[in-house]
């Protein structure tokens, strides 16, 4: 459960995210929210998602379509309040703007309300290294197959191209355009790790040859977050050099045929089991756990879980005759880093 994205109507969920943030989609939502309440353009944009699961962050799924609109030229008037485009204009005076634009593609953005958020966040790439450096303390072989569920463009599969550091540790490619600093704290040692096959899947993966989608990819990046815009033109920079691997398909109706044909398969998802199905959950686990009792496999996890803040990462891993462990390794920020390193793993 995502905390961050819960309450009795829709109005209170966006103003629980909002909090008491001062940047440009903290005033934006709670504006939302009175908007939502009040039967304005953000109540006709929603008709029909007022009941929608807790963690489908309706309101992240709007914000990322107006981006859309301003990255397309198409609301220009919003642009000075866009700080990666150059905007510097007080974001808390963009509401009636930001509104008028709503009102006016009001068709455009409910339409794209149907579509899960697609981050892609480069930065939880820290969050797996953490993982895998723990799992090599727990015997996992030095060669592996990484699979990721709920993929997106597989920009994470790309870990062993980019380069991560922190204090007296440096892992992966010294000539990565992507160089995650500070990426883990706490006690950690770069682990020997070598990634045979890496492959995804999601139910709408992102192609990045194609702009369209690539835009749609950068649209859910925070606009007053210059590092993270850099970390995927980064990331795309590298995925152009070695393009990711990612099928289309469903987690629970892939898992099996993937994890079946490795001889040591890591499974792996951050901060996307919130918009499955339960009953694509519940699969996924009873897959992960067959295959558990009978053939050693790990998992590393990134997700929100119900009464905490941040998320968590953690791993499980089986041994194929019935044992399994499950050890939670600490708290990491949404968009990646740094990696908060706690309990066993710190």
């Amino acid at each position: 459960m995502a905390d961050f994205d819960t309450g009795r109507t829709l109005a209170e969920r966006f103003r629980r995210h909002a909090g008491s943030d001062t940047h440009l989609y903290g005033h934006l939502m709670r504006r939302m929210a009175d908007d939502l309440d009040g039967g304005g353009p953000v109540a006709a944009v929603c008709r029909g998602y007022e009941d929608v699961p807790v963690g489908a962050a309706v309101q992240l799924r709007i914000l990322a379509a107006v981006f859309r609109l301003v990255l397309t030229g198409r609301a220009d008037e919003l642009l000075p309040y866009y700080p990666v485009l150059g905007g510097t204009a007080d974001p808390a005076s963009a509401w009636p703007v930001f509104r008028e634009v709503l009102a006016e593609h009001a068709d455009e953005v409910h339409a794209a309300l149907a579509v899960a958020p697609q981050t892609n966040e480069v930065g939880r790439s820290a969050a797996l290294l953490a993982g895998l450096g723990f799992l090599r303390t727990r015997g996992l072989p030095l060669e592996i197959d990484l699979v990721e569920l709920g993929a997106s463009a597989g920009l994470n599969l790309l870990l062993p191209h980019y380069l991560l550091s922190g204090e007296r540790w440096r892992w992966g490619d010294p000539a990565s355009p992507l160089h995650l600093t500070g990426a883990i704290e706490g006690a950690f040692a770069a682990p020997e790790i070598r990634i045979a096959r890496a492959v995804g899947c999601d139910v709408a993966p992102i192609d990045l040859t194609d702009p369209d989608q690539v835009l749609w990819l950068r649209s859910f990046v925070w606009p007053f977050s210059p590092a993270r815009h850099a970390r995927l033109d980064a990331a795309l920079a590298v995925a152009r050099e070695h393009p990711p691997r990612v099928e289309r398909g469903s987690a629970d109706d892939w898992l099996p045929g993937i994890v079946e044909t490795s001889a040591m398969p890591v499974v792996w998802h951050s901060i996307t089991r919130q918009y499955w199905p339960a009953g694509v959950t519940a699969r996924v686990e009873r897959e992960l756990a067959d295959h558990g009792a009978r053939h050693r496999c790990a998992r590393i996890w990134l997700e929100y879980v119900p009464g905490e803040r941040m998320p968590l990462l953690g791993v499980d891993l089986w041994d194929g005759a019935g044992g399994w462990e499950r050890e939670v390794l600490g708290t990491v920020h949404p968009h990646g880093v740094p990696v908060r390193l706690t309990g066993a793993a710190g």
